[in-house]
This record gives C-alpha cells, structure tokens and sequence, in this order.
C-alpha cells in the first residue's frame, strides 16, 4: 500500500525531527564525555543513533499505513482490533531492539534506545507551535 500525501508529509517531517535529535544526542553524549561523563566511541554511538532512528521512523510508517488502512473500515470492533494489534507489534518492535542494544556490544545502548522518543517529541514540539493541522494554537490563532 502506498502513502498517501498527507501521509508521506507527516513521515518526512517526523523523519527530519527524528535525525536532528539524533543529532543533537551525539552532540550531548560527546559533550558529556569531555566532562567525565561516560567515554565518546563514535562507531558505537553512531551506530546506536542511526540503528535507533531507523526503528523509530520505521514505527511512525508502520502507524501512517495502519491509518490508512483502518480508515476505510466500517465495522468499530474491527477497526478497533486493527489499532491494537498494530500498537502491540509496534511496541514489540521498539522493544525487541531494546533488547538487541542491550546485548551487542557494538551499539551504545543509549544512543539505541533514545531515539526511540524522539517521534514524541517532535510530534509535541509540532504540536505546541501550531504546525500540525488541528492543533487548539493553530485553532486558536484563525479565530
């Protein structure tokens, strides 16, 4: 199934979020090692980050095709069942590479398991200046 526009809109902007954040967390663990703050392997790390950021892109399409797809049920229960069976693989995912950060010890596990978030907060930090359609500043400021 393709993506729809809107769809493939929303993908690349949490896709741009999720690597700036990524970027931003190297940065971080780079500068807490020149603190004393844990040590900067940049094979690991990176690897972490973009392994992390694959995953957690990876999640947010599997979401915009689940959407897609639900979209034209008519049946609630169904519907419903959809959604959930989708979240219960999704969080399946994000938690069996949690696990497989944990155990290879050529990923750095945090730099594999935080991007995980970042999805969330791009979503929020979209959300709280107004640029996702329908949110209540955006509402707001054509009123």
């Amino acid at each position: 199934m393709k993506l729809q526009a809107a769809s493939k809109k929303e993908l690349a902007r949490i896709s741009l979020g999720t690597i700036a954040c990524s970027a931003l967390m190297v940065a971080a663990l780079y500068l807490l090692s020149l603190v004393g703050v844990g040590t900067f392997d940049v094979s690991r790390i990176l690897l972490g980050a973009v392994l992390g950021s694959v995953i957690a892109i990876g999640n947010f399409y599997i979401l915009c095709l689940t959407v897609q797809k639900a979209v034209g049920i008519e049946d609630q229960k169904k519907m419903k069942m959809k959604f959930q069976v989708s979240y219960n693989f999704r969080m399946l995912l994000q938690a069996a590479w949690v696990v497989i950060a944990l155990m290879v010890p050529q990923i750095h596990v945090v730099a594999g398991a935080v991007p995980l978030l970042f999805p969330h907060l791009v979503i929020l930090f979209l959300q709280f200046t107004g640029r996702i359609s329908g949110s209540s500043k955006k509402a707001d400021s054509q009123n």
